[in-house]
């Protein structure tokens, strides 16, 4: 008998005993494998679904972030709100104010420019010390947080108007003390005049208040007291049609004038991109 040799007929390799020790060919049968190849191509598709996800993650993050409407809103009145904190009293209180007298009352076609100076502005104060009794309890009722307050001469040195800030907590409740409070109405259910020594209005006084009157924009109440600068006390205007519009004019010039900057919505706000911005 001739000895057998490795990989000769009637005996199996080394080689081929090992593998089927190890289970990797023989055991199993044909298409051992295709489970194998199934699990790599799973966590293949896992992983680049992973990837995807971290990239929108990161898109997201760094694209420009955009507000709702509601957010926007918040975000302007908030704004508008704090606008009597931040700004000086010399910008809430214009040195200066033109105003316009109606053609009407000069019985021309065209009116006629004039301009009112700012005589002095007067320390913050609290809203029921700087209204009438009658002011003070629908603006308490409303919430309102403080009252300020600056006085103005005409053009002529003949007519004198204190303008008064009422802050409320909202447009809402401004609106709401607008309409309980007059509106060209009686002196005495206003804002309180306030005078300054050795200038021009030295003399006017909450007695000399002619007319009286306020109106909204935004969560600022604009009140308005207006009359002569000679200490007159309060006279018939219906009388004197004349003196009647020239008082309204520069009363109503210098609220404008105040209340626009101070309500004016400001621009809608944007984000400027960056993360948590």
């Amino acid at each position: 008998m001739q000895p057998e040799f490795p990989g000769t007929e009637g005996s199996p390799a080394p080689a081929d005993e090992a593998a089927e020790r190890a289970g990797l060919v023989g055991a199993a049968g044909p298409g051992s494998g295709g489970w194998r190849i199934g699990l790599i191509l799973l966590a293949l598709v896992l992983g680049l679904s992973g990837l995807a996800v971290s990239a929108a993650g990161v898109a997201s993050q760094l694209l420009p972030r955009r507000f709702s409407v509601v957010q926007q809103q918040r975000i302007i009145n908030w704004q508008t709100a704090g606008r009597w904190r931040v700004r000086s009293a010399g910008q809430i209180f214009p040195a200066t104010v033109t105003y316009q007298l109606p053609g009407y009352s000069l019985a021309s076609g065209s009116g006629l420019n004039l301009t009112a100076r700012r005589i002095g502005i007067a320390r913050q104060s609290s809203c029921g010390a700087a209204t009438d009794p009658a002011a003070a309890r629908v603006l308490d009722r409303r919430g309102c947080v403080a009252l300020l307050r600056a006085t103005y001469i005409d053009s002529t040195g003949a007519l004198v108007v204190t303008i008064g800030v009422a802050v409320l907590p909202s447009a809402a409740a401004a609106g709401a003390v607008a309409g309980e409070l007059p509106h060209g109405g009686q002196p005495g259910e206003g804002v309180r005049a306030v005078a300054f020594p050795d200038t021009l209005a030295s003399s006017f006084g909450d007695r000399q208040r002619q007319l009286s009157w306020a109106v909204n924009d935004g969560p600022y109440l604009i009140m308005s007291a207006a009359g002569y600068a000679d200490g007159r006390p309060r006279v018939p205007l219906s009388s004197d049609s004349y003196a009647a519009q020239e008082m309204t004019s520069v009363a109503d010039g210098v609220a404008e004038e105040v209340a626009m900057p101070l309500g004016a919505p400001p621009a809608p706000p944007r984000c400027p991109g960056a993360p948590g911005c």
